[in-house]
C-alpha cells in the first residue's frame, strides 16, 4: 500500500492553534501554519534537501493548501451528516 501524498498532523497539546501538512513524496517536507489561516504565516520544514526550483516549491505549497481545503470541506460535510 502506498502512503497518501499529503497527511494532516497536529500537536494540539503543545500547539493548539497550529496545523501541519506533511508531504510524503520526495522532496518531503512539513508545512507548519496557523489552523485558521493556513495560507499566511507558513513555515516549511524540509525533511529532504530544499529544491532550488522556486516554481516547484510554490506548486507543492499550493497543492498542500488545496489538500487542506478539501480535507476541511470533507470534515464539515461529515459533521453535518452526523447532526442529522
Amino acid at each position: 500500500m502506498m502512503l497518501p501524498r499529503f497527511l494532516l498532523a497536529d500537536n494540539s497539546l503543545e500547539t493548539p492553534e497550529t496545523i501541519f501538512v506533511v508531504h510524503t513524496e520526495i522532496p518531503r517536507f512539513i508545512i507548519e501554519a496557523d489552523i485558521d489561516d493556513f495560507e499566511s504565516n507558513q513555515e516549511i520544514h524540509w525533511i529532504d534537501d530544499e529544491p532550488d526550483d522556486e516554481n516547484l516549491i510554490a506548486q507543492l505549497v499550493e497543492e498542500a493548501e488545496e489538500f487542506l481545503e478539501k480535507e476541511f470541506e470533507n470534515e464539515e460535510f461529515l459533521d453535518s451528516d452526523e447532526e442529522e
